[in-house]
């Protein structure tokens, strides 16, 4: 899986304050990585950052990114402040074993590609930026979205789900449901190593952005090459590069107001999306 050009994922090696020694060889996991933070131009700056209790941000001139605020992992082995660097050399922290590092690295990635103005003309779709009360189901929810296809399975469609988001649970109603969780806390959560016996037999799977920060993306993405496969969550990275890999829809998010998704991630708490996110959706064209 990957990229057209044979060189691309060695474009733009590290070589500032932020590098990762040993991960720039095209044929490893890392080239879904090196060719993201590659896409990004060398001239747009980092002018804000936040890693919060939550949500992070990071802010360029490109815009803002956001991502879910992962723990654990390494240490944490850049604590510099990462205002006025390239914006392309803080992405290079979304390939951190430090999951806080990741966390920062993959909005980084999202200052980026989650502008309107490339998902545009791609026919992104977006929500309405409106406040949403708890347990509200949004119109563009993505397995919303993708529920009359599955039902027409009769309830037999096997669907993984890579994470326990809210209300997961009504995918019961029309096919048979499996969710990976790394901190299992319901009844039907299974533990995630568990994803090698369940992703290959799948029809649908849908997993959280967090894939990408925790760096288990690659790998799912190898097992789910079967399946109608989903990305789900402001931490997904809106990069139509994710295609090459199998992935048939991207739902992330664009920031509609960086004022309020700031207070939102300083605060620690508040209503994501709404006001200060909006919902995304990409679809894989050949899908």
């Amino acid at each position: 899986m990957g990229c057209a050009e044979k060189d691309c994922c060695t474009k733009g090696v590290a070589t500032g304050a932020i590098a990762f020694p040993g991960t720039n060889e095209p044929n490893t996991p890392w080239k879904l990585y090196n060719h993201l933070i590659a896409g990004i131009p060398e001239d747009v700056v980092v002018r804000d950052y936040c890693l919060g209790t939550h949500w992070s941000y990071v802010e360029a001139d490109s815009g803002m990114g956001v991502s879910f605020t992962t723990t654990g992992g390494a240490r944490r082995g850049y604590t510099g402040d990462l205002r006025g660097m390239s914006l392309r050399e803080v992405a290079e922290l979304s390939k951190s074993w430090c999951f806080e590092e990741a966390s920062l690295g993959v909005a980084a990635l999202n200052a980026w590609y989650s502008q309107r103005s490339l998902l545009d003309p791609l026919g992104c779709t977006y929500d309405a930026a409106v406040e949403v009360p708890d347990g509200t189901i949004r119109k563009m929810d993505a397995f919303e979205m993708y529920r009359p296809q599955i039902s027409t399975a009769g309830g037999d469609a096997r669907v993984v789900v890579v994470g326990h988001f809210p209300h997961v649970e009504r995918i019961e109603e029309y096919a048979r449901l499996t969710v990976l969780e790394r901190k299992c806390s319901q009844a039907g959560d299974v533990p995630d190593p568990a994803c090698e016996y369940v992703i290959p037999g799948a029809d649908y799977l849908f997993m959280t952005g967090v894939t990408l920060i925790n760096k288990t993306a690659p790998r799912l993405l190898d097992l789910a090459a079967n399946a109608t496969t989903v990305f789900v969550g402001p931490s997904v990275v809106m990069a139509p590069f994710l295609f090459r890999w199998g992935v048939d829809m991207l739902a992330g998010s664009v920031v509609a107001d960086p004022d309020k998704a700031r207070f939102a991630v300083k605060n620690g708490a508040g209503q994501f999306f709404g006001e200060a996110l909006t919902m995304a959706a990409l679809r894989n064209p050949e899908a």
